[in-house]
């Protein structure tokens, strides 16, 4: 399966928060590469690989921050 790139709006906003989901988005099988820009107001996170959308959502909901698919043109 190809990897591809898909972007969520969090809630995630700290150097804190990020090592809180490392855990989690780090045991997602499909995900490649992860980054959460803390900087953007969306606090967009970035997701390379071939996870789905749903299991990179339960996941980090299951860490404890919400999360929405986020359409970036």
């Amino acid at each position: 399966m190809a990897s591809k790139l898909q972007y969520f709006s969090t809630n995630i906003n700290c150097g804190s928060c990020v090592r809180t989901v490392t855990a989690f988005l780090d045991d997602v099988p499909g995900v490649t590469i992860w980054r959460v820009d803390v900087e953007d107001a969306r606090k967009v996170l970035t997701v390379e690989g071939n996870a789905s959308e749903a299991d990179i959502v339960a996941t980090v909901e299951e860490a404890g921050f919400d999360i929405q698919p986020l359409e970036l043109a």
